[in-house]
């Protein structure tokens, strides 16, 4: 059976080769983006390396947008297996908590919580009902209580909120083989992470493809990173 697969901010970098070992491994996916253009073109590339995939454009901050891509998908393929929460912003790097604009932490928390707060909100209860489903949220070690300090804070809160809403969502799906887990892909060479960053995109993405296609007795409600759990909280 060929799974249906959703990932969000896949027009580059880590979403996009999330898109790329997601369709290597007997899944169908659809690769969304906010902007269409970019995302249609980065659809191509995959195509044309063989990759069933399929394009939606999505604005993960706008409920609407998001029942739209619920129901297109509905119609198309009836279900979704695998949800991957990839899109984020990075707005307020080394900014102090206290002179952060208000506007900029709203946006960070639309785009890095709220996005997959919505998109949980559309596609889990499919998965519950079907009793299958794989959700993988794209956080950072910045999202660790163990590991924080001054400064991003808009970033950081962000992360901490996916967090919580990974162990939450977790707990209320138990024992419908319904696995939902957190990942921190580490320091990568993509738009965001620039050049000098020490790890590739397919490091990236190895664990969220582990997360994504994890077997019926595999983890939930974790963090990761390089497939080992990482401590949430512990000072």
């Amino acid at each position: 059976m060929t799974g249906i697969a959703v990932v969000t901010g896949a027009n580059r970098g880590i979403g996009l080769e999330t898109c790329r070992q997601l369709a290597g491994s007997d899944c169908h996916v659809i690769l969304t983006s906010r902007d269409e253009v970019r995302g249609q073109q980065a659809a191509d590339i995959l195509r044309q390396e063989g990759k069933p995939v399929s394009y939606h454009q999505l604005e993960v901050t706008d409920m609407a947008s998001v029942a739209r891509l619920r129901t297109d998908i509905l119609k198309e393929f009836g279900r979704v297996d695998v949800l991957v929460n990839n899109a984020g912003v990075y707005l307020d790097e080394g900014i102090s908590v206290i002179e952060v604009p208000l506007e900029t932490v709203q946006l960070t928390m639309d785009v890095n919580f709220y996005g997959p707060y919505h998109l949980c909100r559309a596609f889990v209860p499919l998965m519950r009902q079907q009793n299958y489903g794989r959700v993988v949220n794209v956080s950072s070690g910045a999202g660790s209580i163990t590991e924080m300090n001054g400064r991003t804070a808009a970033y950081k809160i962000s992360k901490v909120a996916l967090n919580a809403l990974t162990r939450i969502v977790a707990d209320e799906v138990r024992g419908y083989n319904v696995k939902v887990n957190t990942m921190c892909p580490g320091w990568v060479r993509t738009e965001m992470g620039g050049p000098a960053a020490p790890r590739s995109v397919e490091e990236a993405a190895d664990t969220i493809i582990w997360l994504a296609t994890l077997q019926d007795d595999g983890p939930t409600g974790g963090f990761f990173r390089d497939r080992k759990p990482i401590p949430w909280s512990e000072l």
